[in-house]
């Protein structure tokens, strides 16, 4: 039987192989990756129950730390999938947006209810819900995502 950290570095020389075929079969047709920009996040099977490895991987002579989260197409992904990651990032970004929208009138001013409901259901709730169509929000997210559109 192997131990835990064989399993790891297995895992890490049969990510190391996949890359250079990747990489060798991308230059035949004229592709090349940068892999500065690269990301890496450890993904357990149910059959591994090690916990999740820090070993650096290198490729291209770059060392790359797994990360706890990774960004993909605008999904937050985590190896649990969970999703309270996702929707407290769109939360924060919608919040952001939002003080900042709420600084374009004047003190006193104000904006008319229908231009502020436009703006609202234009910009900030595609923001707020994005990703709800591949991942369900938790209670948690989905009770300060309800807190902050009703401030709005």
């Amino acid at each position: 039987m192997r131990t835990p950290w064989e399993h790891v570095i297995g895992d890490i020389r049969q990510l190391q192989r996949l890359y250079f075929t990747i990489a060798a079969k991308g230059q035949d047709i004229g592709v090349s990756f940068l892999v500065p920009k690269t990301k890496l996040i450890y993904w357990r099977t149910s059959s591994k129950r090690t916990p999740p490895s820090t070993a650096p991987i290198e490729l291209d002579g770059l060392l790359f730390h797994p990360s706890k989260v990774i960004r993909w197409l605008g999904y937050w992904f985590t190896p649990a999938l969970t999703s309270t990651h996702h929707f407290r990032h769109s939360l924060s970004l919608a919040q952001a947006i939002f003080s900042f929208v709420k600084r374009l009138s004047s003190p006193g001013a104000g904006v008319r209810r229908l231009l502020c409901h436009c703006i609202a259901s234009g910009l900030l709730l595609p923001i707020l819900i994005y990703g709800v169509d591949l991942l369900t929000p938790h209670s948690s997210a989905l009770r300060g995502m309800n807190s902050f559109w009703h401030r709005v």
